[in-house]
């Protein structure tokens, strides 16, 4: 788990310019484009039964928080099954795949992406059976343990963990929802999406709990 995330603090400390990397992305308005991209991505793929999701939307926009100091290398998908691992030792992480939504922008939104998909050992079942890789597994950190081993590595601060954790959590009911918009429209007969519009509703749920929580 932690060699999970010191992998991910290298890659957003990546010196992007030194490598050749700088025409990847244009950071200045990074969180803004994500957060007004993904609602209207949302809105396209929207049907009559998904949730609005029209109060996490308005909060986004309402606590969008300053561009990051240091913008990074962010890759977009990073989870376990997008990693390989050294046969010869397991803990040893040696290599990283899935780059096609690669950019340069705000590592704190990479991190709220990968929180989304981090299901920890005490989420309630329906959480549970998104789960697709071993966060839950006995040894691995919790999201907020994630969150506070990435920030002592990467030498920050992070005081407003929930808005990004919002985000990531957004970011997946509109990629849900997209591949669900497919099969309600009969573009895809794998019956496995049927499934996703529960799933959406879940990812609204989550995101509103948040939110009541959250001090932001």
């Amino acid at each position: 788990c932690k060699s999970f995330i010191d992998k991910f603090v290298d890659l957003h400390n990546v010196d992007y310019a030194a490598c050749g990397l700088a025409d990847l992305g244009k950071p200045e308005g990074y969180v803004e484009r994500q957060i007004e991209g993904w609602i209207s991505r949302y809105n396209k793929a929207i049907t009559p039964d998904a949730p609005s999701w029209e109060p996490v939307m308005a909060w986004l926009r309402d606590k969008m928080p300053a561009a990051h100091p240091k913008p990074g290398l962010v890759h977009n998908d990073y989870r376990f099954d997008n990693v390989i691992l050294d046969p010869d030792n397991p803990m040893q992480i040696i290599g990283v795949l899935d780059w096609e939504m690669t950019t340069i922008g705000d590592p704190l939104m990479d991190l709220g992406n990968t929180l989304a998909y981090w299901i920890e050992a005490d989420d309630p079942a329906p959480v549970q059976a998104m789960r697709r890789q071993p966060s839950h597994a006995p040894g691995m950190l919790t999201r907020q343990q994630f969150a506070d081993y990435y920030a002592e590595r990467a030498g920050i601060e992070i005081n407003n963990l929930d808005y990004y954790y919002t985000y990531g959590l957004f970011r997946l009911a509109g990629i849900v929802q997209q591949i669900y918009y497919r099969y309600y429209h009969g573009q895809t007969q794998d019956q496995r999406f049927a499934a996703f519009i529960g799933m959406n509703k879940l990812l609204e749920q989550m995101s509103l709990q948040v939110i009541k929580q959250s001090t932001l």
